[in-house]
């Protein structure tokens, strides 16, 4: 059996939720507007405010060059390299504690790790 479809233009048609519904949602949106005209009116408005005639706008711009020198450049990533050196020790030196911790308590891991190592 088809649901019935009801339309929502006719107020007198409507079951008693549905117009419930429709008439908490108008009471809602009016007492909105009042306290947004309340909040607007209590809100003094000074001459500096809005849109003025001294705004500065940020130029639009396109970047076309990017201009460094090639010794500044390779000096940078020779320094981001050397940089890296700490953080790879240290993380080599957490997966070297985690292989042993796994091989104190899983022992049949050094018997896979010799038949990986020996074919």
């Amino acid at each position: 059996m088809p649901e019935p479809t009801f339309s929502m233009t006719a107020d007198d048609d409507l079951p008693r939720t549905i117009r419930r519904e429709r008439e908490a949602r108008d009471r809602e949106a009016r007492e909105r507007e009042a306290r947004e005209r309340q909040a607007a009116a209590s809100v003094p408005v000074l001459q500096g405010e809005g849109e003025g005639e001294f705004e500065v706008r940020a130029p639009a711009a396109t970047v076309v060059d990017f201009d460094v020198p090639l010794s500044k450049l390779a000096m940078f990533f020779v320094r981001a390299v050397f940089a890296a050196i700490p953080a790879l020790l240290v993380l080599m030196a957490l997966l070297w504690v985690l292989g042993h911790t796994l091989q104190t308590f899983f022992p049949q891991l050094l018997k896979m790790k010799i038949l990986i190592y020996m074919p």
